[in-house]
């Protein structure tokens, strides 16, 4: 069994899965959460048979059916009364806090979500501090509510 990671700059990761019956299987997972799921011949491995585009939340039940035990390790959703989603946010050439601290969003007390990293070009920047400049190009990780995030993802486009 052979397992070969590939980064598709701009897009995401490609992982391709060879099977012990020499079947071969690629998942592209998309960085906004998107995966999708190739099967290709096993007479032609490059001849591809067919894909299943699946968002986020089916990809992760998805995985939990596979892979039931590590389902067990996941954070708890739905069951506590909370569901968290996690997401990036783009800091667009228009946006008002392009140029301007972190801090100024005041993302956690006007929304509840949080701002747990800044991407930026090739670099990351986990847990940046309240006096971090954001930059166009820049791209926040938030974790919240979905309503939160979405508010937050309103606010920095200057909505």
């Amino acid at each position: 069994m052979v397992t070969r990671r590939t980064p598709l700059p701009g897009v995401g990761t490609q992982y391709d899965l060879a099977t012990r019956d020499g079947r071969h299987i690629s998942v592209v997972a998309h960085d906004d959460g998107r995966r999708f799921i190739a099967f290709y011949s096993p007479d032609d491995p490059d001849a591809c048979q067919g894909t299943v585009p699946l968002d986020a939340q089916e990809a992760a039940r998805l995985a939990s059916i596979i892979a039931p035990d590590l389902a067990d390790h996941a954070l708890p959703g739905g069951e506590l009364g909370f569901d968290l989603v996690t997401e990036r946010i783009p800091i667009g050439p228009d946006s008002p806090y392009r140029g301007r601290p972190l801090g100024d969003t005041r993302a956690r007390t006007r929304t509840g979500a949080s701002i747990v990293a800044v991407l930026r070009r090739t670099s990351t920047h986990p847990s940046p501090s309240p006096d971090y400049r954001l930059e166009a190009g820049d791209t926040l990780v938030v974790v919240g509510t979905r309503e939160g995030v979405d508010d937050l993802s309103d606010i920095i486009a200057g909505g």
